[in-house]
């Protein structure tokens, strides 16, 4: 970042809610010195709290879709192992946490989402029992949006029979599209229907 002596930098830690404010004093090729000037409680999060369970696509498309979700303002992402995702696919935490500093970074966000794994839908089900499903559905997503605390989006391919068999077929919602959304395009679609 190229600025002057005369420039205040300020930064996030994206550990508290605080602001803060630093001043140039020395500068050049290599090094800076910079002395901190204040530190103001600004916190700047999402107003909601959305947790989205996502069936484990490819790697390289959720890494391209994480930061947009990030700067909607996702709160908690579960990667789920569910019976259509390869089994070979691994998600990279440490990377993605890099992608999600970036983007707070961008956006001005205090945090960034909280992310874990589950091994199945079963254990992910049993830890959040009051998720709802996206999937093919005559109940629109946007009917639910105050409801909508947890939801599931499966990975390319859906959902098998038995796991669309483990939620609550009242909490089983889709959008209102005769067309087929990849993963990444389904997460990214709800998060700005819910959150925005």
């Amino acid at each position: 970042r190229r600025h002057d002596i005369s420039k205040n930098l300020f930064f996030r830690n994206l550990e508290d809610d605080y602001l803060y404010e630093y001043k140039i004093i020395t500068i050049d090729k290599k090094t800076a010195t910079l002395q901190k000037i204040s530190s103001i409680h600004k916190p700047n999060k999402p107003t909601t709290n959305l947790h989205i369970g996502w069936c484990i696509i490819d790697p390289s498309s959720i890494e391209k879709s994480i930061a947009s979700l990030n700067e909607i303002g996702v709160g908690h992402i579960s990667f789920i192992y569910c019976k259509y995702s390869q089994k070979s696919y691994k998600v990279n935490i440490e990377k993605l946490n890099k992608i999600l500093i970036n983007s707070s970074q961008q956006s001005g966000r205090s945090d960034i989402i909280k992310l874990d794994i589950f091994d199945n839908l079963s254990s992910f089900l049993q830890t959040y029992p009051n998720s709802y499903l996206l999937n093919f559905s005559n109940t629109n997503i946007s009917s639910q949006k105050s409801n909508i605390k947890t939801i599931i989006v499966g990975c390319e391919g859906g959902f098998d029979n038995s796991e669309i068999s483990m939620c609550d077929q009242d909490k089983i919602v889709g959008f209102d599209t005769d067309l087929i959304l990849t993963s990444k395009t389904a997460v990214v679609s709800l998060a700005s229907q819910l959150i925005l």
